[in-house]
């Protein structure tokens, strides 16, 4: 009889998480991957994993995998690739998302007239391609405004500008060269909206859970600390659990796991950014240490047909605080974790980096070097247990030299 195979496309923050769940489900997990050498976590944990790059060439690799696999389903963590699951998944004909209502979903400038449309409330936003457009359009706004790539993740890119040398010193880094990307160079300007920041997780047309975002210094956006759930009234979850159900039925992502962001400004709830597909690290750990369920064990049953469970088990407050680079350099050394993850009450501790990393902060997700979650039955006894573990982690930067303008030459 022949092995049932999950099929992983990409890889991301959560993939090993993915990995573990397929195999206590008794899958056996196969990456698919343009580049499947950048994953350190496939050869630790005896990972098969194969290049492939494309659509045409997926279906094929897909298709000679039938001969020895009996493909249970496909998944990935990976919002860039989501899209192309989904177009495996009809081409195979296994459960999956609708890849059109994907590709909308993230392209930003898309995805915001059809929330606009369907009467979700949105900050005021302009598309524009140069640095001209991007001024008028910010004037027209005004200032301050979000400026950010049209497609995009993990906050790449993304720069609150309170000004107008901050716009032009943004915008010339978006469009000189410096910021990478991934499609058609294309700006997205957008009214800042001001106050608590706040994160549904929903699965199928059910919300799990909300959480609270705590982001570092502005006027970059890099995550300090995620909490589950978010301290909120009564009517301020109810319009919270509303306003993401209407995200869900006006862009189509009534199937598998979605990621929605909102502030609470003075108008109420007005919603940010919709993710199509599962939140990355360190979200998943703390939906399941808070209620209990189980986002990407569920997630790859809806994949292969099983019955999801999604009920929750208990009610507990679980914090990520994120460890976040103070300069730029070289990593010397970075330790503690062990003294971290000893103290009662923590669930994980993680380094991303290791001595002799360079470190260069990019204002995004890239600036943080670790996370330590914990997890209890009230959010002042998790936040005493993580400013504990928080105390035992050190790490040193020797900053970069800084060359005199006479030792600098050219040719």
């Amino acid at each position: 009889m022949a092995k049932r195979a999950l099929i992983m496309l990409g890889a991301a923050s959560n993939s090993s998480l993915y990995v573990q769940a397929a195999q206590r489900l008794g899958l056996s997990p196969i990456t698919l991957s343009a580049d499947p050498t950048c994953y350190d976590y496939l050869a630790a944990v005896g990972i098969e994993a194969i290049r492939v790059d494309g659509l045409d060439a997926l279906i094929r690799e897909c298709s000679r995998l039938r001969a020895t696999y009996d493909i249970a389903g496909i998944v990935s963590a990976q919002e860039l690739v989501y899209a192309t699951v989904g177009k495996l998944c009809r081409h195979f004909d296994l459960p999956g998302p609708n890849p059109a209502s994907i590709e909308r979903c993230c392209d930003k400038f898309v995805q915001r007239p059809l929330l606009a449309e369907a009467g979700v409330p949105i900050p005021a936003y302009r598309l524009a391609a140069d640095g001209a457009e991007v001024e008028s359009a910010a004037a027209e706004i005004g200032l301050p405004v979000i400026v950010k790539p049209a497609a995009g993740i993990g906050s790449s890119g993304v720069r609150l500008c309170r000004n107008v040398d901050e716009l032009a010193e943004h915008t010339t880094y978006l469009l000189g060269g410096k910021h990478i990307w991934r499609s058609s160079p294309e700006i997205l300007i957008e009214e800042f909206a001001q106050g608590l920041h706040y994160s549904s997780q929903t699965f199928g047309d059910e919300v799990i859970g909300i959480g609270a975002i705590d982001w570092d210094h502005p006027p970059h956006f890099v995550c300090r600390e995620l909490s589950y759930p978010a301290l909120l009234t009564n009517d301020q979850h109810k319009r919270i659990v509303g306003l993401s159900l209407s995200c869900l039925r006006a862009l189509d992502l009534g199937w598998g796991p979605t990621n929605i962001e909102c502030q609470w400004t003075k108008r109420g709830p007005v919603v940010t950014e919709v993710n199509p597909c599962l939140a990355a690290t360190p979200i998943p750990q703390l939906v399941k240490l808070a209620y209990g369920a189980d986002l990407i064990t569920e997630h790859i049953k809806l994949a292969i047909g099983d019955e999801c469970d999604l009920r929750r088990r208990h009610s507990h407050t679980a914090v990520a605080r994120h460890l976040i680079a103070d300069r730029d350099g070289t990593l010397d050394w970075i330790d503690g974790d062990t003294q971290a993850a000893a103290v009662l009450g923590v669930a994980e501790v993680k380094f991303y980096v290791e001595p002799k990393t360079l470190i260069v902060r990019k204002g995004d997700c890239r600036d943080c070097i670790g996370h330590i979650i914990a997890a209890s039955p009230s959010l002042s006894e998790t936040e005493a247990i993580l400013q504990r573990a928080v105390g035992s982690i050190n790490w040193s930067i020797t900053p970069f030299p800084k060359f005199p303008a006479s030792y600098l030459w050219s040719d």
